[in-house]
């Protein structure tokens, strides 16, 4: 396959470089390439205001991440463009994260605690309910508005059952895809929005993304916290489920406004996250009722 002109022209490469495009980028356009030096991985992506991405803020991320042993190391960047090395492992699905939740809860456990050290420079703050908030103003006097709007209220009704957590540095983009395992270990790729906020996000979106089914769910909240949670914060865990696949919903829409990813069905996507929002609603619903 023929590399772009922009990836076959970046400076680091040794020797001729080949490559071919990877699938499963929604928004970013990925190539594993080959020189001389062995397999790499280019993203290419520009800024998203739209989606509060900033790529500078995404390479000092992906940096402290490598640096704090969850992510690969970062080997060139420049603008719209970051190179890191290429892991030899099997990108999990959702059925891997619903097996071993217990693992899972280990590896953020880890990632909150020791990330925030290796971070620099204004907090960058993920709050996912003000994202909400966003996006909704965002699709105002475009043709997603009217599926936008009822959206608000559900996610003000999820913000309220949320608890007081100590603030941590997450990931906030746990989708099956961005965890890899290479029969040792897991890794975590895909720090756009990685940012200051609560575990509680992270928690929900491995859950949600992978649709755990209640037993996993618990088994995820207990192995994290060290205990059976108290029914508030089971509750408040309940609830960033909806908000988080509310949220994803939401940057379907946002994405078929702004974004053109070769392959990628913007709104099969927002259809696919309705369908787990609705069922994720119902079981919150039969559990907690409404306010």
């Amino acid at each position: 396959m023929t590399l772009p002109d922009a990836v076959a022209a970046l400076p680091c490469w040794r020797g001729a470089p080949a490559g071919e495009r990877l699938s499963g980028g929604l928004s970013n356009e990925i190539w594993k390439v080959v020189d001389e030096a062995g397999p790499h991985v280019v993203r290419l992506g520009r800024d998203y205001p739209f989606h509060h991405v900033d790529r500078a803020r995404e390479l000092m991320n992906a940096r402290a991440a490598h640096a704090a042993g969850f992510g690969p190391a970062v080997e060139y960047a420049a603008p719209g463009c970051m190179v890191t090395e290429f892991i030899e492992a099997r990108t999990w699905g959702a059925e891997d994260l619903r097996a071993d939740p217990e693992r899972v809860a280990r590896l953020l456990a880890d990632f909150h605690q020791r990330m925030a050290a290796g971070i620099s420079g204004a907090a960058f703050l993920f709050w996912p309910f003000h994202v909400i908030r966003d996006y909704v103003r965002t699709l105002g006097g475009s043709p997603h508005e009217a599926a936008a709007q009822p959206c608000l209220a559900l996610s003000d009704e999820m913000e309220r059952a949320q608890v007081p957590l100590p603030i941590v540095f997450g990931h906030h983009d746990l989708l099956p895809a961005n965890f890899l395992d290479d029969g040792k270990r897991l890794w975590l790729i895909d720090y756009e929005y990685a940012g200051f906020g609560t575990a509680l996000f992270d928690l929900a979106g491995a859950a949600s993304n992978a649709e755990m089914p209640g037993d996993a769910a618990e088994a995820l909240l207990a192995a994290y916290f060290g205990a059976k949670p108290e029914p508030a914060l089971a509750r408040a865990f309940d609830a960033m489920q909806v908000a988080s696949l509310l949220r994803e919903y939401l940057w379907s829409y946002v994405s078929d406004l702004n974004l053109s990813a070769p392959g990628v069905d913007y709104m099969a996507y927002a259809g696919e996250n309705r369908a787990r929002l609705d069922a994720t609603l119902s079981a919150y619903r039969s559990r907690w009722g409404t306010e």
